[in-house]
């Protein structure tokens, strides 16, 4: 990537329609722009990151993927099947540019296909479809050996990406969500993501969470092998629209307000500053990160600066580091009706998703306990929860309402079992785990989970 560049310059200072087309859109918003005077108080402050659209008759950015395939004895028949018809789906949507390496895991890992050029499509299908099942899940390794194949190319101009598909747990070498949670961790630091697809009903979900979201990658929950190509598929469209990487975020607070968490987003609080990094962001993708803050009381009239933020990454279009930045600011009032009225829909329709997540893994640990009758319970509300707030959130009320058909499934799938060793319970907390992911990366709408997935 080059310097700071004169478009990213024209966009900061107000210049032309071509900035604007091919740059990242920073919206920094609190939650109420008038607060409530005379009280101590939290707020909210939503820093928001839209992708600009890339066109269809536009070249893309190009692609360094490693597709790494569990061949364990699991994958046999039907899965193992599926999962070549898919890879080779994904092949023939890339290049002669692109960069594709081939790894197949079970007890030992083998590079199928190394890291190359795909100037030979036909070569690579036929590498697919001799695949055959047998063994142990070396999982951590295949995932390694992955990686390995990317940093062979590894380019800020390219999207740098593992795709990861298992049905089993992981059984040789390291096998914690912690160990796979460090590794994504690691990763992202490189540049690379790594997207996890479990499938079936035997893989372990907090591994496959932990490892896509600690890297900035999709977790998709596949039950059924016959959606496999298809799942695989809306994966690769995401891999193939990426418009900005590298996406790192700083958020400054000013002395006298207490930043308090960062939901969603792994974030590195120190002392009055915030810093996060994002993955990518998609084209047309809305991303976020919300702050909730500390306020002393206030008096009516007063006006607050509440954070300033600066943003850096690297725009896969233009090929430029790009900057961005931006601050909020709020007011006080002794109006109810006024503090009501400053009400920003958007900010706060994504501040309710995220703390519906924050419920769904409290849901989590009352399953993992035992305790279906308050995991129930919790879902219940969290039911009740989203749909009230989709009537405050008129804009964004069908998102809001499908998150609580999300959960009402969730607790659908829950009713009548008596046990968390159930496989009913087993499909709802793969299917929880799928949820808290995908609401927490924010992924697009044509990965995110729907009732249909299920």
């Amino acid at each position: 990537m080059k310097n700071f560049s004169v478009m990213t310059l024209m966009c900061l200072l107000g210049g032309g329609a071509l900035a604007d087309t091919h740059q990242v859109r920073l919206d920094v918003s609190p939650v109420y722009s008038v607060l409530k005077s005379g009280q101590k108080q939290t707020t909210w402050i939503r820093v928001g990151l839209a992708g600009f659209k890339l066109e269809s008759d536009r070249r893309r950015a190009g692609v360094n993927l490693a597709i790494v395939m569990d061949k364990s004895g699991s994958m046999q028949g039907e899965k193992i099947k599926r999962a070549r018809e898919a890879a080779i789906d994904a092949i023939k949507l890339l290049s002669p540019d692109d960069i594709v390496s081939i790894i197949t895991y079970d007890s030992t890992v083998n590079v199928l296909v190394p890291s190359t050029k795909l100037t030979d499509k036909q070569a690579v299908i036929t590498a697919i479809n001799g695949i055959a099942s047998g063994g142990n899940t070396a999982l951590f390794a295949g995932v390694s050996k992955g990686a390995a194949e990317v940093r062979k190319f590894l380019d800020r101009e390219r999207v740098n990406r593992v795709i990861l598909l298992s049905d089993g747990l992981a059984n040789v070498g390291p096998s914690s969500p912690g160990e796979l949670g460090s590794l994504g961790k690691s990763l992202i630091k490189e540049n690379i993501s790594v997207s996890t697809l479990g499938l079936g009903l035997g893989y372990n979900e907090d591994l496959m969470v932990q490892l896509a979201g600690a890297s900035g990658g999709n977790h998709l929950f596949i039950e059924d092998a016959s959606e496999l190509v298809d799942i695989f598929r809306r994966e690769f469209d995401d891999v193939l629209s990426v418009v900005a990487q590298e996406v790192d975020v700083r958020i400054s607070i000013p002395k006298g307000i207490r930043p308090v968490r960062v939901l969603g987003n792994d974030a590195d609080i120190n002392g009055q500053d915030i810093v996060t990094r994002l993955a990518q962001i998609y084209s047309e993708q809305d991303k976020y990160v919300i702050v909730e803050v500390e306020l002393a009381a206030a008096e009516t009239g007063s006006n607050l600066k509440l954070a300033t933020v600066s943003v850096t990454y690297a725009n896969m279009k233009t090929h430029e580091s790009d900057k961005l930045s931006g601050g909020v600011r709020t007011s006080f009032s002794d109006n109810d009706k006024k503090v009501a009225a400053s009400l920003n829909h958007k900010a706060m329709a994504d501040v309710v998703a995220l703390f519906s997540s924050e419920q769904n893994k409290l849901a989590t640990k009352f399953l993992d306990e035992g305790d279906l009758m308050k995991c129930r319970q919790i879902l219940k509300e969290n039911v009740d929860y989203l749909n009230v707030n989709a009537m405050l959130c008129p804009t964004d009320s069908l998102r809001l309402k499908e998150l609580a058909k999300q959960n009402g499934f969730q607790l659908e799938q829950l009713q009548g079992v008596t046990s968390n060793q159930d496989v009913k319970a087993n499909l709802a907390r793969k299917s929880l785990r799928y949820y808290q992911n995908a609401v927490d990366v924010q992924q697009r709408a044509s990965n995110a989970p729907t009732l249909k997935d299920k």
